[in-house]
């Protein structure tokens, strides 16, 4: 409960939030799915305290340049995986490597690795695009892969990354994923008892 404070003339004044308890999400962040899988921009020390309370289990780093020390500090700390992808942040065509992102995507979709924060540097272009190959894998239509990605990239959207994003094929991922739900679900079938008579 917050105590109004009030001016010499009268008038109330609200009280100033106590910053210790203020958590920071980075820029660009947003809860994709059931508040297991998060994207964002590169996340600074400030952030720390609201990702803590996410209680990550893993983070993909789609940037090939080394994870800054005192952010590879706060993982240890938590017990948070690291999996990085190395992929150039440029304009150029071939710039996002389908194979990188499919091998990206197979962790992704682990649930293994669930809480899961993706993050590059601006949380726009790379990030979009692994996004995006998620999107498409749960069978969202183009148009709405499409704008979610604009809506991150803003005024700095780029023509190859919807590019990208038209001609990524995930038939190879459900065909991986397809085998994978058969080995699970024969693991969980129930044998049935042989029982003497």
């Amino acid at each position: 409960m917050g105590v109004i404070h009030e001016e010499e003339d009268g008038t109330p004044t609200l009280p100033l939030p106590n910053t210790a308890a203020v958590l920071l999400p980075p820029p660009n962040f947003a809860a994709l799915e059931d508040n297991s899988v998060y994207r964002s921009s590169f996340p600074q020390p400030s952030n720390f305290p609201f990702l803590r309370s996410l209680k990550l289990r893993s983070i993909i780093y789609l940037c090939p340049e080394p994870y800054p020390e005192e952010n590879w500090e706060f993982l240890q700390s938590n017990e948070v995986k690291l999996f990085q992808f190395g992929i150039d942040g440029t304009k150029e065509p071939s710039a996002i490597p389908m194979s990188t992102i499919t091998e990206a995507l197979k962790v992704l979709i682990d649930v293994r690795n669930h809480p899961v924060l993706i993050h590059c540097k601006r949380g726009k272009h790379r990030t979009g695009c692994l996004v995006g190959c998620l999107r498409k894998l749960q069978n969202w239509c183009l148009s709405s892969i499409l704008e979610e990605y604009k809506n991150f990239a803003g005024t700095k959207s780029r023509e190859t990354d919807l590019r990208f994003l038209e001609t990524y094929d995930v038939s190879c991922l459900r065909d991986c994923l397809q085998k994978r739900l058969l080995l699970y679900r024969d693991d969980c079938v129930l044998k049935p008892r042989i029982t003497s008579v």
